[in-house]
């Protein structure tokens, strides 16, 4: 989903128009898989009704902030009371939101962005320049911890060129920058304002929010965007207990829930009171260890635990029909970066034992879990791993932790835990997000220089031949040297009521727009 050049001339060559439809052309090329079982469905929507939404991965330190955003429940909350300046369309490919269009200019090293006229904040202040330019601020200096950081490293000055003009210098090209901007952390409200009272553009205005339990919101009158924000109002509970999840939507409580179980889907099929809906190849289940403390520090360590995995079988025990093996490699096959000639870490009992022994360490691997706080089915894994480690020698232990409070106080904190990503629009902004040294997301605290360089250098690089090849390095030094172990790509399966309509999985978007898109079929 990456915008390149053609074979004649770059992107930046092209006049404004035929730049943004020869990117959706060739971004269309490299999408992920598209929706299959359940794209939008195609009924009239209607308006009014009360929908009421159960979504995991809730904490009582959450917040409407968007540089707090950690995972999904943060994200459905966002996506019900603010916009991005860009989105994604249903193919997966950029599209116009509060910016109405843009064009590259200094060989991509700058973009200009024209604002869309006659959009109103809940307050009622008329989006302007000033807005934006404060929004995308809030992520950048030295000071901040905002999630969001990383994507606006690369930003040097923004400005306000026109009425409802602003420019953005980078330092370096980035012809994928347009689909950064459509990351749910990058919400605009108005100059000056505090994100945590939840004064945006978008589709819901604010009603109550208590962190850890629900958000309660009723429809914005003066939406600009007649496609979306059909209900009336939304409810977004916290369901972090999965069965609590399955159990309210068969009873009629919920009309949607989110991070179903292969197994429970299972089950689901067939029950003319539940849909079910799925978004495919959508995540990454994983487990990362800590490069700069603890056993992961020693590379040995990371070879061995790789080595003890029975992958085949835990994808097949866990996630039967929904999942497919990863050997380490964070971007899905369907990625047109995908390189199918890395190396394999097929189980190999002598292996692991050997690199092990290699290693010299002498204590535990303790894996930190907990349900119901990255993807269905974490638990589990870390059972089936701990069990072919202990058949190799590894003295592994899993460590049950809350859910509530995990990603403030687990992720990033203990050695070795589980973690979840879902897909990115571009292989730039998942590798980079990920494993760049200076991103505030890169939870193994991988410092590799080669790497850094690569991406970089890749973000701009025009021609595909050598793009490609880049990429291919990237995924072959986070293969055989990270510590992030990779056993599963997933598919997002969320379960809906027989009455609820306007579901789309749109591909490489991180922040499923479910509230502001669906109806109730009167």
């Amino acid at each position: 989903m990456t915008v390149q050049k053609t074979s004649r001339s770059p992107v930046w060559a092209m006049p404004r128009r035929a730049f943004l439809g020869g990117a959706a052309a060739m971004a269309g090329a490299s999408t992920l898989i598209l929706p299959h079982s359940l794209m939008a469905q195609t009924s009239t929507p209607s308006r009014g009704g009360h929908l009421v939404m159960g979504i995991d991965n809730a904490s009582t330190s959450d917040r409407l902030d968007p540089a707090y955003y950690w995972e999904q429940f943060n994200y459905h909350c966002g996506t019900q009371l603010f916009d991005t300046l860009t989105d994604l369309d249903d193919q997966g490919l950029v599209a116009p939101a509060l910016a109405e269009s843009w064009e590259p200019r200094q060989g991509g090293q700058q973009w200009v962005f024209t604002l869309r006229s006659g959009v109103s904040f809940h307050n009622g202040k008329a989006l302007a320049p000033e807005d934006v330019i404060y929004s995308l601020n809030h992520h950048r200096g030295d000071d901040t911890e905002s999630a969001g950081k990383s994507y606006l490293m690369a930003v040097t000055a923004i400005s306000k060129t026109g009425p409802m003009e602003i420019t953005i210098d980078l330092d370096a090209p980035n012809a994928d920058f347009p689909y950064l901007l459509s990351d749910i952390h990058y919400v605009v409200t108005f100059d000056g304002a505090n994100f945590d009272e939840g004064v945006g553009t978008g589709p819901y205005i604010l009603e109550n929010f208590e962190p850890g339990v629900s958000l309660l919101v009723r429809r914005n009158e003066n939406y600009w965007n007649p496609a979306r924000g059909f209900v009336a109002s939304i409810e977004t509970l916290a369901y972090n207990d999965a069965s609590a999840r399955v159990a309210a939507l068969m009873s009629g409580s919920l009309h949607f829930i989110n991070n179903i179980s292969a197994q429970v889907a299972g089950r689901l099929r067939g029950m003319p009171q539940i849909q079910l809906l799925e978004e495919p190849d959508n995540q990454l289940g994983l487990f990362v260890g800590r490069t700069d403390q603890g056993p992961f520090a020693n590379a040995d360590v990371r070879r061995a635990v790789k080595y003890a995995v029975e992958r085949e079988e835990l994808v097949g025990a866990i996630f039967p029909g929904s999942g497919s093996v990863s050997h380490d490699n964070p971007l899905f096959p369907t990625s047109r970066y995908f390189s199918t000639d890395l190396p394999r870490h097929d189980y190999d009992a002598d292996k692991a034992a050997h690199y092990w022994k290699k290693s010299g360490y002498d204590g535990p691997i303790r894996l930190s879990v907990a349900e119901g706080a990255t993807f269905a089915g974490t638990v589990e894994c870390a059972q089936l791993i701990q069990a072919s480690a202990a058949a190799a020698g590894l003295p592994f232990e899993i460590d049950r932790v809350p859910a509530d409070g995990y990603w403030s106080e687990v992720w990033m904190q203990h050695d070795f835990c589980s973690s979840v990503w879902s897909a990115r629009p571009t292989a730039d902004a998942l590798l980079s997000l990920l494993y760049h040294s200076q991103s505030t997301w890169n939870e193994t605290y991988w410092n590799n220089s080669r790497f850094d360089g690569i991406i970089t250098a890749a973000r701009g690089e025009l021609d595909e031949a050598k793009r490609r090849a880049l990429y291919h390095d990237a995924q072959l030094l986070i293969v055989e040297e990270s510590a992030s172990l990779i056993p599963v790509y997933r598919s997002m399966l969320n379960g809906g009521s027989a009455d609820l309509r306007g579901f789309s999985a749109v591909p490489g978007q991180i922040a499923p727009r479910i509230g502001p898109s669906v109806w109730l079929e009167a």
